[in-house]
């Protein structure tokens, strides 16, 4: 999904008993109704909802103590770094090769099943229905009932979430979903997130991409296959998609080519790569056109597979903040097409924590390289960091963090 509440999720554990006691909720609840009665709606009101929908919407609402990633009032919490969200995990543990399979194997049905629709939408949009159909399988396994009431679930979120201002815009426009009359608001379902429908819009992005295509007067992206493909289509076109290009391709790199040369700010010429000995893992022609330009991307560095991306492949990420998102969706586009598995192994080490990867990363800053944040997420800058420091230290470049280098670090 592209979703603003993309990034690494911290675990909340409540530091003190008061956390579950109920003279303590009870006053918190009491807070919440107040926050409802006075910011909230004022924001909503700003934002055109009426009051007759502000408050047959929320009458009753309660906040919802057992969603992720919650910083209530008034009590001391604890961090504890943790992984939430897949895709911004080491790549050897992402890409399970059971998952990608089964979603092929479901894909296909679905693209068979929908194949005239997706006819209609590819004919609209110019995006592949594999790559459609990718998206929706990974977003919402096709459809599948997600588990929260959006509304509750956002205005929990926009009073006592870790990232509770992103929030306070979201639910505004929530309730204008349910002012306009496309969904009831006890129907409008999303994960704990407030990320909606099959194709997990928030709100916001609900406004600006969800389509009505099939022509029942409302943009259903809960229970309409059709809407919420075209949804998908819509955003991806809206978003940069370039319909003459494919998103990539795994490629063979030879090793006169530094792991350094990766990343979008590097671009060259398919010719370029081409000439550089870079060739396609299944053997195909390398796409050379004028004026094209492709990317190297290298996930895992020199311990995973290697790709010449396109600027579809960002477009794709745009879904998603995560390389590793991107790069699912293209190659499971490429399955629903009877494409095989990944020729390259995924050979990093996985159990390194984002406390280990901010440590080299805050030492790498200190040298003077550009990391892009020390955030304890491996991004194509860390990557490219990494891989300079390695060569101006004598080490071989391998543009990924591994046990020994997180040991060098003093």
């Amino acid at each position: 999904m592209r979703l603003a509440v993309a990034g690494l999720l911290a675990l909340v554990t409540f530091a003190t008993a008061a956390a579950a006691d109920t003279p303590y909720r009870q006053r918190v609840e009491g807070d919440f109704q107040a926050w409802l009665a006075t910011e909230a709606y004022a924001a909503a009101s700003a934002a055109g909802v009426s009051r007759r929908v502000f408050e047959t919407t929320l009458a009753g609402v309660t906040l919802d103590w057992d969603l992720s990633d919650l910083q209530p009032p008034g009590v001391e919490v604890e961090r504890r770094e943790f992984p939430w969200q897949a895709e911004f995990r080491n790549p050897a543990g992402y890409f399970s090769e059971k998952r990608l399979n089964d979603l092929a194997v479901h894909g296909r049905r679905h693209l068979k099943r929908w194949q005239d629709t997706l006819a209609a939408i590819e004919a609209r949009y110019g995006v592949p229905a594999e790559t459609i159909v990718a998206i929706w399988g990974r977003e919402s396994s096709f459809g599948m009932r997600l588990p929260e009431n959006a509304i509750r679930a956002i205005a929990t979120q926009a009073f006592m979430g870790r990232r509770s201002k992103m929030y306070r815009a979201e639910l505004p426009a929530a309730l204008k979903i349910v002012q306009d009359g496309d969904i009831a608001a006890s129907a409008m379902m999303s994960s704990w997130a407030g990320a909606m429908g099959q194709p997990q819009f928030l709100p916001t992005l609900y406004h600006h991409y969800a389509v009505d295509f099939d022509g029942d007067g409302r943009r259903d992206i809960w229970n309409s296959v059709p809407d919420s493909l075209a949804s998908i289509a819509n955003f991806l076109r809206s978003e940069g998609w370039r319909p003459e290009r494919g998103w990539g391709l795994e490629v063979r790199l030879p090793t006169t080519i530094a792991c350094t040369a990766a990343g979008p700010e590097q671009g060259r010429p398919m010719a370029d790569w081409a000439a550089a000995g870079v060739t396609p893992v299944d053997g195909s022609p390398f796409p050379v056109r004028p004026g094209r330009d492709g990317f190297l991307f290298l996930p895992a560095g020199r311990a995973g597979p290697a790709f010449i991306v396109t600027e579809n492949f960002y477009t794709l990420k745009r879904y998603n903040f995560s390389d590793n998102y991107a790069l699912y969706i293209g190659h499971l586009s490429d399955r629903l097409k009877n494409a095989g598995a990944f020729a390259g192994g995924w050979r990093a080490e996985t159990g390194l924590t984002r406390g280990d990867v901010r440590r080299l990363q805050e030492h790498l800053e200190t040298l003077g390289y550009d990391v892009g944040g020390a955030d304890g997420l491996v991004g194509f800058k860390t990557r490219i960091a990494i891989g300079a420091w390695q060569i101006a230290t004598g080490r071989a470049p391998t543009c990924f963090p591994d046990r020994a280098l997180i040991a060098s670090v003093p």
